[in-house]
């Protein structure tokens, strides 16, 4: 492990790979990030394991298993990711004990084609729980307007959630009150709180990309010299609305029955644009009790040569909001960019995930045992 690396995990960042694959399971490539890179954890979207299933022979002898049973290409499917997700838990299940829970957590995604469809989530991360059958999954559920809900009564029942496609402040919030609504639920229900665990996946690196282009059409020595700033004020803001909420007498009564607050994610922490550090949205989102998920080339490059420089967040507000307040000034209107975010991020898993069955349908064809 770097000092960098032992650094960041000092300073309250939990650290999570972005990436999973049968590959990286039986190599012996997991267990090797998180005994030396300090990993603690696992995220993984339709997008990562479209890629992966698409990948070398890693899943024929599964496929061609399942291509014997004739089973449905969505049953295919789930049976491959589960199959992965489950495998990664139990790796990981030695940090998720040690942690009493809070790390050592492997996420797995509902259908993207469900994003708009509340009690349809809701069945559907039942059945993946159901599924993988391991303490420290998170099911992912997309923080649409539809899945505000679902969020709430998927934690209501006991099940653990990681809310992803967050952009702005405002649906932050709302997952936020999701959240405390769904521990409120399970704890009249007479759940054991402190088993629940949550973690918010604010996106960070595709809201500057949005920004800066929409930044370029407008053109300028102002709007040029906004550029790469968006994603960090957001991110810190969204912090500053954590704070807030988890210092609350609504959550203080929650945290008296023994619930546990729900993390900030710093998702999307590639950096995009070559002109900026690739470690930007690491080095620059250093906060208590927050998550970091990285891909493999960020986690490198963080722990090859950031500079952990102790909290970079609560410290600067202030200049966030200017940041946001000059970038609102230049023409940039802010509601339409995180909607154009959210829509094109449902839009991006959807495409991923029929990609996904399309491939492994091809699979199954090719694999199927001939007909006597």
């Amino acid at each position: 492990m770097t000092d960098a690396l032992q650094r960041l995990s000092d300073e309250g960042v939990a650290i999570w790979l972005d990436d999973l694959s049968r590959k990286r399971i039986t190599s012996g490539n997991l267990a090797e990030l998180i005994e030396g890179s300090n990993v603690v954890g696992v995220t993984t979207n339709p997008t990562i394991f479209q890629k992966a299933i698409s990948a070398g022979d890693g899943y024929d002898q599964q496929l061609a298993d399942l291509a014997v049973r004739r089973v449905s290409v969505e049953e295919a499917v789930r049976m491959i990711t589960t199959a992965d997700v489950r495998d990664a838990a139990d790796i990981l299940r030695p940090v998720f004990d040690r942690t009493d829970g809070q790390d050592g957590r492997v996420s797995i995604e509902v259908d993207p084609r469900l994003a708009h469809n509340t009690h349809a989530t809701v069945a559907e991360a039942k059945q993946l729980a159901w599924l993988v059958d391991r303490p420290n999954t998170l099911i992912k559920i997309p923080a649409t307007e539809a899945g505000l809900p679902a969020i709430a009564e998927v934690i209501g029942r006991g099940i653990s959630v990681n809310v992803t496609l967050i952009f702005s402040l405002e649906r932050y919030r709302k997952v936020m009150d999701a959240y405390l609504t769904g521990l409120e639920k399970a704890k009249e229900a007479g759940l054991d709180l402190s088993k629940i665990r949550s973690v918010a996946s604010f996106f960070v690196s595709r809201v500057d990309t949005e920004i800066d282009k929409r930044l370029d059409k407008i053109g300028g020595e102002r709007a040029a010299g906004l550029k790469g700033k968006a994603a960090l004020a957001n991110a810190r803001l969204a912090y500053r609305e954590y704070e807030e909420v988890f210092g609350s007498k609504r959550w203080a009564a929650l945290e008296k029955a023994g619930a546990r607050k729900q993390r900030p994610l710093w998702a999307s922490t590639g950096v995009k644009d070559p002109s900026m550090p690739d470690t930007l949205y690491v080095t620059e989102l250093v906060a208590p009790n927050t998550v970091n998920t990285m891909p493999e080339a960020t986690l490198e490059a963080t722990g090859d040569h950031g500079e952990i420089t102790g909290d970079t967040v609560t410290g600067g507000y202030e200049q966030a909001q200017a940041d946001m307040d000059a970038l609102a000034a230049a023409g940039i209107v802010y509601d339409d960019v995180v909607q154009v975010l959210e829509d094109e991020g449902v839009e991006k898993f959807e495409a991923s995930w029929n990609d996904l069955l399309k491939s492994t349908e091809a699979e199954l064809k090719r694999l199927a045992p001939s007909e006597a």
